[in-house]
């Protein structure tokens, strides 16, 4: 699992947002798409992709993409 390949299966949850916009860095919350769906269907792709769980609470405590992951990198 690689930083590069999160931020692309991240992206991939988003419909209007163009992948261009996604980085390590990037703070998914403000961007103008972020949802209450989105979340969950974050939870899902991590949960398939990576065969990990996070829960609402490990999204609302990131800031960054790079943030989500190292929490799902911890739990591998």
């Amino acid at each position: 699992m690689d930083i590069k390949e999160f931020v692309e299966n991240f992206a991939s949850q988003f419909e209007e947002t163009g992948s261009n916009e996604f980085s390590p860095v990037t703070e998914f919350k403000t961007l103008e798409e972020w949802s209450s769906l989105i979340a969950l269907s974050i939870i899902a792709m991590v949960d398939e992709e990576y065969e990990v769980k996070v829960k609402g609470d490990d999204i609302r405590n990131s800031t960054t993409i790079e943030d989500l992951y190292n929490i799902v990198k911890s739990r591998k």
